[in-house]
């Protein structure tokens, strides 16, 4: 039985995810290993959430603009740390890379976000 707290949630998530993750791969025909972006999980269903915040840089007192990113994503699931996570929400595709460790609770998780900027 689907718990009603989790399907209110997951009713508000208007995105799917990608994930891609980098790992060695080694060539059947000529026993070659190298690196190669997988996809491990595919069009998990997603939300992302955007919050702009202004701050006040000590230097010169100008206001200094930063948006968070948040994911809201089923709890069972695992992103490792320096994943690339593929996500289309509102009709917008773009790239991103969790930044920490995932909030998760009961009925979903929470991982923020930065744009990927590559594998390190």
């Amino acid at each position: 039985m689907v718990n009603p707290v989790r399907k209110a949630i997951e009713s508000m998530y208007a995105g799917v995810c990608t994930v891609y993750e980098y790992q060695s791969i080694k060539d059947p025909v000529t026993k070659i290993t190298s690196q190669k972006e997988v996809a491990v999980l595919t069009d998990q269903p997603c939300r992302l959430s955007f919050k702009n915040i202004t701050g006040t840089s000590s230097n010169d007192g100008a206001a200094a603009v930063t948006q968070e990113i948040k994911l809201f994503i089923a709890p069972e699931v695992t992103i490792k740390p320096g994943a690339k996570l593929t996500i289309t929400q509102n009709g917008v595709t773009a790239d991103y890379e969790g930044s920490g460790k995932p909030a998760v609770y009961t009925h979903h998780q929470e991982i923020i976000l930065d744009l990927f900027k590559g594998y390190a």
